[in-house]
């Protein structure tokens, strides 16, 4: 399988977006009508009619990368204005049914559904994916290992999902309990090199599990068409901060990780049944969990786990233009998160608060 080439550390976002009636937030099937009003190739459909998604060009640097996002939130802001229609970036929506909306007309969507019946038609989530360039293939695996270690942290810092219909599904992120239900969503295997992703999606492809290979839907992927390590783990951003904060600590783990390659320094990841344990710890409690950090059973705060990753990165931030946006992160780990500020918000004033909430977000 070709890798394309792609300059190391080079980033890519897509950020995945409700389009929502602004007087009640109810997710509505406009995604068309907006996306012709916003009239931008960087703009796409996505799953839902209700729903559209905005995709950055290639940047060098994680806070060139925000800044052309934050321009694309207010383009469509300003379209969603004009036609009586507002945006919204929670991980789930916190109170529209799954029942109610409807999917893209699109053949990889209609075989979703298609193959996952009603597990698929749930999918009325949203989340930011995160690509990051590989300059070298047979590094591919160990960057995407690196990530699955820290995948708690860069989940319990997303995490933005804790309303499913109108109830508190006592989660932090109920997006990852839903997405994880595709049998080629969730957790990739644990691989071992290229040649074994290789014949892993051979053997997929011949067992009719895939049809092509962007039907593997793993929280961190190769991308070889595009030379990158997709991290697609995340919730929903509902502010451009949480957005700029979650971009920059995958940017910067990632070439952390990349700068320990290329120094021959010791490769030791965790084993698959821990990092299961710490995705569900994070999912479950965002940044109120704890981990495990290694086999002895070592645990820490996510949040401690958090402020010494920000500490530590700070040198290479300075150096991949990412100072501004890793800033970010620790604003949120300050505030609390965005599934605790809905919770709050609930505690106020019950669904109208969320929805207020992360409405006003969206702007800020």
């Amino acid at each position: 399988m070709k890798f394309a080439a792609s300059p190391r550390s080079s980033l890519g976002v897509e950020w995945e977006l409700a389009v929502v009636d602004p007087s009640t937030g109810a997710i509505v099937p406009r995604a068309w009508e907006l996306l012709e009003a916003i009239d931008d190739k960087r703009f796409d459909k996505e799953f839902l009619t209700g729903m559209i998604e905005l995709i950055t060009g290639v940047h060098t640097t994680t806070d060139a990368a925000i800044d052309e996002l934050r321009g694309m939130r207010d383009k469509a802001c300003a379209a969603a204005d004009r036609l009586g229609l507002a945006l919204l970036g929670t991980g789930t929506h916190p109170t529209s049914k799954w029942r109610e909306q409807s999917q893209g007309d699109d053949p990889r969507y209609e075989r979703v559904v298609r193959k996952a019946g009603e597990w698929g038609r749930r999918l009325v989530i949203f989340g930011v994916h995160n690509h990051v360039g590989v300059e070298d293939r047979d590094k591919v695996i160990p960057l995407m290992r690196t990530v699955l270690d820290q995948l708690p942290l860069i989940l319990a810092l997303s995490a933005s999902s804790p309303y499913w219909q109108g109830l508190d599904t006592g989660f932090a992120s109920h997006r990852t309990m839903l997405f994880q239900q595709l049998p080629t969503g969730g957790l990739p295997p644990m691989l071992v090199d290229w040649g074994e992703y290789e014949r892993t999606l051979d053997d997929m492809l011949r067992a009719g599990v895939i049809d092509d290979i962007g039907e593997v839907r793993w929280d961190v992927r190769p991308s070889p068409a595009l030379g990158t390590v997709e991290v697609r783990v995340a919730d929903g951003a509902p502010s451009i901060d949480d957005l700029a904060a979650v971009t920059a600590l995958i940017h910067c783990l990632m070439e952390e990780a990349s700068r320990a390659l290329d120094a021959g320094q010791p490769q030791r990841h965790l084993p698959s049944w821990l990092v299961r344990e710490n995705k569900w710890r994070a999912a479950r409690d965002g940044l109120d969990a704890t981990v495990i950090v290694d086999e002895e059973g070592t645990l820490q705060a996510v949040r401690d786990a958090l402020g010494e990753a920000i500490e530590r990165l700070a040198p290479v931030a300075e150096e991949l233009g990412s100072a501004r946006s890793l800033a970010a992160t620790a604003r949120v780990l300050e505030r609390g998160g965005s599934a605790a500020q809905q919770r709050a918000a609930y505690a106020r004033g019950g669904h109208d608060a969320v929805l207020a909430e992360v409405l006003e977000a969206m702007r800020a």
